[in-house]
């Protein structure tokens, strides 16, 4: 089957590469974001899927809009059976959708019609689901509404990170939607409509969407902050000091809403419930340190509130 791959992050790079190594499918091109300034040093940036690409040989097209008659042109030349997507972050209009014989296949990190949008495993983390998984269905014009091939599931650990899980799902989910191409080539697979029920939303997370709540209670606390790291990362504020802070452990201590505890074991702030311990918090311009050495350096005063 010759496909064309959409993609961009590095959640896509496991999905491109089991299909690059793939003995039945031939990966001709790959779409993927324009080159971006990026990092500290603001050096433009190729996507992890471009590099990838690179390494291979492959060609990779960078339409900076889906809708760009060129791009589908281009597509149209190269006579793909079918457009793996994972992760690509661009919308696709109808002409381009209908250009594979056997369409677009988006990888979706969720139990459609659970969580469609952005930010799937970030939402399942936070809303404390147990299991999640990753669905690949037939792209179509409504946010991640179309027809579905195949799911994986995956439980989620107490301890996941957003990180963590994705890393899982990454990795699961390139098994699963090279098994959807098997299947559609071999003319072996249908896809099902997603049920009605179920239906829930999972948009992007902001930097402000980010911060943390004391005022909710400890294990809500917990899920958010595993939910948003590594990326855009939990943050609030220690006085007048923003910092980041890493996933913590919910404690049975007592402690007022926002209260800070310096002890020798660590960092404790209060909450709605018990108190949570900080394992590492990262202030403006350092890196990632123990919250609790940190907290002995900075010598807090005793009035100051995590707010």
């Amino acid at each position: 089957m010759r496909v064309v791959f959409a993609g961009t992050p590095e959640p896509a790079v496991p999905s491109l590469r089991r299909l690059i190594e793939s003995a039945n499918h031939e990966v001709v091109a790959v779409v993927t974001r324009p080159d971006a300034v990026a990092g500290r040093g603001r050096k433009v940036t190729r996507s992890p899927i471009g590099l990838l690409a690179d390494e291979h040989g492959i060609p990779v097209l960078t339409p900076t809009k889906a809708s760009d008659p060129d791009f589908a042109a281009e597509l149209a030349r190269l006579e793909p059976d079918c457009a793996p997507v994972v992760a690509y972050g661009n919308l696709l209009p109808q002409n381009v959708l209908d250009i594979p014989k056997f369409g677009w296949v988006n990888l979706h990190f969720s139990l459609l019609p659970a969580w469609r949008g952005a930010a799937p495993v970030q939402a399942a983390i936070s809303a404390g689901d147990e299991v999640t998984g990753a669905s690949a269905f037939r792209l179509e014009a409504g946010m991640d509404t179309g027809p579905v091939y195949g799911v994986m599931t995956e439980r989620i650990r107490d301890t996941d990170t957003a990180g963590d899980l994705l890393g899982r799902l990454a990795e699961n989910g390139a098994a699963l939607l090279e098994s959807v191409l098997d299947g559609l080539e071999a003319g072996e697979i249908n896809a099902v409509p997603q049920s009605a029920d179920g239906v829930s939303y999972a948009p992007k997370v902001t930097v402000e969407a980010a911060r943390v709540k004391w005022e909710l209670p400890a294990r809500t606390i917990d899920r958010h902050i595993r939910a948003v790291t590594p990326a855009p990362g939990a943050w609030t504020m220690i006085g007048d000091l923003r910092v980041k802070v890493g996933p913590v452990t919910v404690t049975d201590e007592t402690l007022a809403i926002g209260e800070i505890s310096v002890r020798k074991d660590g960092l404790y702030i209060g909450t709605a419930t018990t108190a949570v311990r900080l394992g590492q918090i990262q202030p403006p311009g350092k890196k990632l340190m123990s919250a609790g050495d940190w907290a002995r350096g900075a010598r807090l005063d005793a009035e100051v509130r995590a707010q």
